[in-house]
């Protein structure tokens, strides 16, 4: 078995990556165009439910109780899932789902497996694996095919190819579909991929998937979609295998009563989901003869003890957040270099490699809050950022290049100045008399020099004022009558009554 390095992405910080996207303005049309179509209709429908923030609420707590009891509620799970005719596999990181997986494909000889979306298997890097090892995945969802046709990389949960538009999806279906009469409407595209993808439901006998939700009640697994792909997907093949995060179960079915209201609201702007599967081990007659659910941990465990971030694995994999933030909205999902972009990747990337990797994304952010308001379950993505640049630092003091680095000796300097009032006021009239040279015509600081070059590459800055607020409020008060004595008022005798009116 060939063994693949799982990660897709480069190693480039979060600046280096969106400074050449911003350059792209094709793709930032795509994604604003796209991201501020799916959350005009999530602020509609969700303007429909008088309750709401009840359900946010609701889904915070299950969320966040699975996540305490994480440990019960999983072995609950296998417990049920075993019973109903299923198996389930443990996996510590990637490489061992990927040999998990790679091995029940083999068992069977396929040669082919038809897939899913799920983000979980693009963490591991499960495509490049399966054709490191002579095994060629077919995406299903219309995003992920346009994706891989397009030999791209996602750029968000949901929509994964919603930086292309029309005409470049067209081009690779005319492509790689050798279809160059393929008209260019929705329709069109929506037939293409139909003809293209159904002979392989009907061909293919191993399937490949995620899951939305695990329940450990009954063991049942639940996914949730909008094409009906997924359930091409579950029901013909003889063997399913099911790659899912740890975090992903629930304690009781009734649970999915809120997430299935709430995660189509966040996700797509839809009041539900077209397709909703839910199923329990197997069945004669009935769906796959052979079900597998790989359990996959790589990394989540000690993002579950850190009591701050452990809000992190709430998370229900809506994109509601991607669609609201700012950021996103000028970079689009490839500047994150994760298979995880957008708010909650900036707090879940860096976790999941132990803060050892991209550690520039906790910084992508301007900690605005939109990705808050819109939670469904209510992660406060703000404070797990301010909690994760705290650890970044924390890191760096550790290290002599971290306390050597420009960044640590500034801040150290900034300290020193505001910690006593009059080492500030001696760096505010300094910085008056060095700031001549760098005030243009205009009144702004347009380009500053060395290090700080960074601040005006993309706005300009005010100078210091010719009179700071201290210089001020002591002119202020040497100009009052009487200043010069000393008349502070005296507190009233403590025993002293009130005079009746």
């Amino acid at each position: 078995m060939k063994e693949q390095a799982h990660s897709p992405w480069s190693n480039r910080s979060f600046p280096e990556a969106a400074k050449d996207l911003l350059a792209d303005s094709q793709i930032r049309r795509n994604v604003r165009h796209a991201t501020n179509i799916i959350q005009a209709k999530r602020n509609r429908v969700v303007g429909e439910l008088p309750d709401w923030e009840q359900l946010r609420v609701s889904g915070a707590a299950i969320r966040a109780h699975a996540l305490a009891h994480l440990d019960h509620y999983l072995a609950q799970f296998e417990d049920n899932c075993t019973r109903a005719g299923g198996h389930v596999h443990w996996a510590r990181d990637a490489a061992e789902a990927n040999r998990i997986i790679l091995e029940l494909i083999q068992r069977h000889s396929a040669k082919e497996v038809i897939k899913i979306k799920t983000m979980t298997s693009e963490e591991i890097g499960l495509n490049r694996n399966l054709e490191a090892n002579g095994i060629h995945p077919h995406e299903t969802d219309l995003a992920e095919l346009i994706i891989q046709l397009g030999h791209d990389k996602p750029s968000h949960f949901v929509v994964p190819a919603l930086h292309k538009n029309r005409q470049q999806v067209r081009e690779i279906f005319q492509r790689e579909m050798h279809l160059p009469d393929l008209g260019e409407q929705p329709e069109d595209l929506a037939s293409a991929a139909r003809t293209y993808l159904r002979e392989k439901y009907l061909r293919i006998k191993v399937a490949v998937s995620g899951a939305n939700f695990l329940v450990a009640e009954n063991g049942a697994v639940c996914i949730v979609e909008s094409e009906g792909n997924g359930r091409m997907c579950l029901t013909l093949p003889d063997v399913l295998i099911s790659l899912v995060g740890i975090e992903k179960v629930v304690p009781r079915y009734r649970d999915l009563e809120v997430f299935l209201q709430t995660l189509p609201r966040s996700a797509t702007g839809e009041r539900m989901n077209p397709y909703n599967s839910i199923w329990t081990g197997v069945h004669a007659g009935d769906g796959p003869k052979e079900f597998h659910v790989v359990l996959l941990d790589n990394g989540r465990s000690p993002i579950l003890a850190d009591g701050e971030a452990r809000q992190t694995l709430q998370c229900i994999r809506c994109g509601a957040c991607l669609n609201a933030c700012p950021v996103y909205h000028q970079t689009g999902g490839h500047a994150y270099e994760s298979v995880y972009p957008g708010p909650i990747g900036a707090i879940l990337t860096p976790q999941l490699h132990q803060m050892k990797d991209a550690r520039s994304l906790p910084y992508a952010s301007s900690l605005c809050g939109a990705c808050y308001e819109v939670c469904p379950v209510k992660i406060n993505i703000p404070e797990v950022l301010i909690h994760l640049r705290g650890k970044v630092v924390q890191q760096d003091q550790k290290t002599l290049a971290g306390k050597l680095g420009l960044w640590n000796i500034g801040m150290q300097a900034a300290a020193f100045l505001f910690e006593d009032s009059t080492r500030l006021s001696l760096a505010q009239h300094l910085g008056q008399i060095g700031q001549k040279v760098v005030v243009s015509k205009n009144g702004f600081i347009e380009h500053l020099p060395l290090m700080l070059s960074g601040w005006t590459q993309t706005r300009d800055l005010r100078p210091l004022p010719a009179q700071s607020f201290r210089d001020w409020w002591a002119q202020r008060e040497k100009a009052k009558p009487g200043a010069a004595s000393s008349s502070s008022p005296q507190p009233s005798n403590a025993t002293e009554k009130p005079h009746a009116e």
